[in-house]
């Protein structure tokens, strides 16, 4: 198979070429408006497709140019497919009119949204012209039909993307978002076809696959993607949705929203003059983990009347996130070559992948995603049952044992203890009446529930010291707050298959937020070992070193 790139060697494009570069079935046509660039570009790919470079005008003599290169399938990965001129569809009715295959990754909604008006003239020529394909619809629109497979009505649909500060965000896509900050957009909230502003409304929200690290609470901004107006075509009885963007870091993200409030106001006609502005901000101003995300929410009703909400979260590390955009595409393609290429026509690519296909090219990355049901967080759930959601079912018995509190539990056992050397170090175990050094002290903890809060009262031989432990909201939501005196410290469960960790993630004094980078650290976990629950805690602080390690075993005595 033949693939003419457009925009090749770009953000998308570039991206899209590496995810397809192994593939020896393949031949890859790397083009935009530099040859010299395109071929610099190729010299950094993996070996396997075949790949040729060249230039490509889209705004020229598109028919001769398509003869010449005789391409199977283009796909357009340029944009801002909202700044298209007057004849945005010229490459679409260029490919139809050549029996060329047709694939984009546009983000305009208007664009997706009308691409079906030339479905009987694709249909004619026996090619399939798919449009948006990228996360923002394709993605999205796998995961609602993974979450509603039960679902008779689909009320509800809320979705969020969080890139990673360190992605590398192009110029076209800030061009399109510069292009619709604070402009007027269609969006369906509350059963009517109303009219919103992007960036000018927002939500927090925090994205966080069970048992997984989280990544931080986010702040979410209206963006106007393909699926605000495509989605409610295919769930017809739809009430609302809403779609965000999460970028950070926030303070920047909140400066557009300033931004995008004037244009709203009319004190502006356009962010656009501002775009490569905003790209040279956006691409130097970046600090943060580079860890990205995304989430889809829905709610609704099913056969039996019963109301249903589910969300599903996704969570990429460092330099993994940034190619999910491009790989609906490479989906499709791999499909393709397996005899499973598109039917002819012209439409919004949102039915052509499930969120299996997904899987396959998540494979072999650092991605994780999971579903949270509305029972997963049930107040008569034990504590750590809410937090961790499904992943409390794949902890060793024992350690479920040990958190499965709806009254009171003792558990006995023994420890080794060490201590900090340092002055600052001692202060601070004082502070919080931290065990003595020993390699071997009786320990007892005692758990009672009080309401919907476990008291934790540890005692190490005669010294005794108590936590007060309870579910995160607000920005701690899907995380373990513990609290020692006026300190109160937001952690992360995550589980290895082995370990179930307890990782610092803020830290508070009196309800007022601490700066991160003071914040103790140290590695905390829980394990079994000849069947018996084993813990390993450690408290440190990169300023002061070791404060505390306290490490052995406990054993749950009977009621």
């Amino acid at each position: 198979m033949k693939i003419l790139i457009i925009g090749g060697y770009g953000t998308f494009g570039g991206r899209l070429a590496q995810l397809l570069a192994t593939e020896s079935a393949l031949t890859l046509i790397i083009a935009g408006r530099s040859e010299k660039n395109a071929a610099a570009f190729c010299t950094g790919l993996a070996p396997g497709a075949a790949r040729q470079v060249l230039r490509f005008d889209r705004d020229g003599d598109l028919p001769a140019q398509l003869r010449a290169i005789a391409p199977d399938l283009l796909v357009d990965a340029t944009g801002p497919f909202q700044s298209y001129g007057d004849d945005p569809y010229r490459v679409i009715k260029a490919c139809i009119a050549e029996g060329v295959h047709y694939m984009d990754l546009a983000d305009g909604s208007d664009f997706v949204k009308d691409v079906v008006q030339f479905d009987a003239a694709a249909k004619a020529r026996g090619v399939y012209v798919l449009a948006g394909v990228s996360s923002f619809p394709v993605l999205t629109a796998a995961v609602v039909r993974h979450l509603a497979h039960d679902i008779t009505k689909l009320t509800t649909i809320l979705g969020g993307i969080a890139p990673s500060p360190y992605a590398g965000v192009g110029l076209n896509v800030i061009r399109a978002i510069a292009g619709y900050s604070g402009q007027r957009v269609p969006l369906l909230r509350g059963g009517k076809q109303t009219t919103a502003y992007p960036l000018t409304e927002s939500l927090r929200y925090t994205i966080c696959p069970s048992g997984y690290l989280p990544l931080r609470n986010l702040h979410f901004s209206l963006v106007d993607v393909p699926d605000l107006q495509v989605l409610p075509v295919l769930w017809p009885g739809l009430d609302s949705m809403w779609m965000g963007a999460g970028p950070v870091p926030e303070m920047l993200h909140r400066m557009l929203n300033g931004l995008a409030w004037l244009v709203r106001l009319k004190l502006l006609p356009s962010l656009s003059p501002f775009a490569g502005l905003i790209f040279a901000v956006t691409n130097r101003l970046r600090w943060g983990e580079d860890r990205g995300g995304m989430m889809v929410a829905i709610s609704g009703t099913d056969a039996a009347g019963r109301e249903v909400a589910r969300s599903w979260h996704m969570v990429a590390e460092g330099k993994d996130g940034p190619y999910i955009p491009s790989m609906a595409v490479e989906a499709i393609v791999r499909r393709s070559l397996a005899g499973l290429a598109p039917s002819p026509g012209a439409r919004a690519a949102t039915q052509e992948i499930e969120l299996s296909d997904y899987a396959e090219v998540f494979r072999g990355r650092a991605i994780r995603s999971g579903v949270w049901e509305a029972a997963d967080t049930a107040t008569e759930l034990p504590l750590y049952q809410r937090i961790l959601g499904k992943t409390w079912h794949a902890l060793p018995e024992p350690i479920r044992a040990m958190h499965s509190l709806s009254g009171a539990i003792e558990a006995r056992g023994r420890a080794s203890v060490e201590r900090g050397t340092g002055l600052f170090s001692h202060i601070a175990a004082m502070l919080f009446s931290f065990p003595a050094a020993s390699d071997d002290v009786p320990v007892k903890v005692e758990f009672q529930l009080e309401g919907r809060v476990e008291r934790w009262r540890r005692t190490f031989g005669q010294k005794s010291f108590v936590s007060h432990q309870y579910a995160g909201s607000g920005r701690s939501t899907r995380l373990l707050v513990e609290r020692f005196g006026p300190l109160s410290f937001d952690l992360a469960l995550t589980f290895d298959d082995t370990r179930l960790h307890l990782v610092v993630r803020d830290w508070r004094c009196c309800g007022i937020p601490l700066p991160r980078w003071l914040a103790p650290g140290g590695e905390s976990y829980e394990y079994v070992k000849d069947g018996l629950f084993h813990f390993h805690v450690e408290i440190s602080q990169r300023y002061i070193g070791l404060i505390v390690r306290y490490r052995g075993w406990l054993e749950v005595l009977p009621s």
